[in-house]
């Protein structure tokens, strides 16, 4: 198949996943999809840490371009490939040039970065018509979230966050028996992660960065700040506002991904959140936030409260609970459910439970998931349409926290009705040439 045939097969078949029906085409596609000759061109913005497990998640096809801030990483990640595969992907630490330069020689981009550069990267990549799986959270603030999405959804390009978890048998099982009504109307879902990335003293020297790293790229549309060695490269950065969304944007879509498939969640109405005095720079060591969604279709309106770091609870509807999880409160039981497992309460009311037949097709994969359907226009089950607002909501936790204040929330319009304060804190001012815009 030549190069211009293959990218037309490509965008021809993206084009088609919002009429696609099922989940999967059929095994024999999936396994015509490992031919060579049809392997995507893929290039991937970020190679270490959870990069690394991006990159190592997309081997099956061609992995052409690397792109990463830290000298180091990019060496190691293209020695790997090179090694494994027999492909030397050009490497780049501006995934701007990447783009701009690598133009048609891909046609999907990974991207796992900073929380901060999430957006920049993928509506640069969404723009130049290349599918795109992102880590989450998918953005960094609200309003990115909704930009990102339309973007995908004009553009037609095949999308995945990356909540692996969403892939895994359980969760599935879960959604199975919320949704055949086994505890009733869920009236409330309580959803807790026992990790914390909080406020933590501000030690160390500034300096020049280090040759391996590039500072100023790595910054990229945040405020100009001196580098310090540790503070924020490579692990710390989540706790800074500037650059991350504490724990709540580390964990909360892999948690409340399960609530939100299972409930046909997708906007609050309200949302307030408590912790400690709001620092400057830093998430805080603990939060609590509670989100009110209204009635969707034949489910009843429904409470979701988040709890996170030194603030989770001990106990959760009459049940002692490990440090992090999922309860389910209906109106004919509780449901206890984590990534592993799940367990219905009042046990002997459910000692012969019969779950649900089978009714949502097992993964092939995250990753393949994607990869397929960039290939044939099959549907991803953490599209951008679902994980963005999914993503709003989330983010919207950090804002009541940040501005103090109960939101009452219009999500068409993405404005709290009764605070304006919020709206610095729904969109944020971008360094020059680092915009995100519609």
């Amino acid at each position: 198949m030549s190069k211009q045939n293959r990218r037309l097969f490509l965008q021809q078949s993206a084009a088609t996943a919002a009429v696609a029906s099922g989940l999967y085409a059929s095994e024999s596609a999936a396994q015509d999809s490992k031919n060579p000759l049809e392997k995507l061109n893929i290039a991937c913005i970020g190679t270490a840490n959870r990069a690394a497990a991006d990159v190592e998640g997309v081997m099956t096809d061609n992995i052409v371009a690397l792109c990463d801030i830290d000298a180091r990483y990019l060496e190691r990640s293209k020695k790997m490939l090179t090694e494994k595969n027999g492909l030397e992907p050009r490497t780049y630490a501006d995934y701007r040039e990447m783009i701009d330069v690598e133009g048609d020689k891909f046609d999907a981009v990974t991207v796992a970065t900073t929380d901060h550069h999430h957006a920049p990267a993928t509506i640069r990549a969404i723009n130049a018509g290349k599918h795109v799986y992102c880590e989450k959270p998918l953005t960094h603030t609200v309003q990115e979230a909704r930009i990102i999405a339309e973007a995908a959804a004009k553009k037609g390009v095949a999308t995945q966050l990356g909540t692996q978890i969403h892939a895994g048998d359980n969760y599935r099982r879960v959604v199975e028996v919320i949704q055949s009504g086994a505890i009733g109307d869920v009236t409330d879902v309580h959803v807790w992660v026992g990790k914390g990335w909080g406020i933590t003293p501000l030690t160390g020297d500034e300096a020049d960065a280090p040759d391996f790293l590039n500072w100023d790229l790595w910054i990229g549309p945040a405020p100009v700040r001196p580098y310090v060695a540790g503070r924020y490269h490579p692990a710390q950065w989540r706790r800074f506002w500037d650059f991350g969304q504490g724990t709540l944007g580390d964990m909360a879509c892999h948690y409340m991904d399960l609530p939100f498939w299972a409930l046909k969640l997708r906007h609050p109405t309200h949302c307030e959140a408590e912790g400690a005095e709001v620092h400057e720079q830093m998430a805080p060591t603990g939060l609590v936030v509670r989100y009110k969604y209204p009635a969707r279709g034949d489910m009843v309106a429904c409470n979701l409260t988040w709890y996170d770091g030194d603030m989770i609870p001990k106990q959760v509807a009459g049940e002692r609970v490990p440090a992090s999880g999922v309860m389910f409160v209906g109106t004919e039981g509780n449901m206890f459910a984590n990534y592993g497992s799940y367990r219905l309460f009042p046990s002997d009311k459910f000692k012969s439970f019969e779950p649900p037949a089978l009714s949502i097709p097992k993964s092939i994969g995250h990753h393949q998931e994607w990869i397929k359907a960039c290939k044939d226009g099959s549907p991803t089950t953490c599209n951008f349409d679902y994980s963005g607002a999914l993503t709003e909501s989330v983010l919207l936790g950090n804002v009541s926290y940040r501005v103090g204040k109960a939101l009452d929330w219009d999500a068409k319009n993405l404005v709290a009705t009764n605070c304006s304060e919020a709206d610095s804190f729904i969109t944020k001012e971008y360094r020059s040439g680092w915009e995100v815009a519609r």
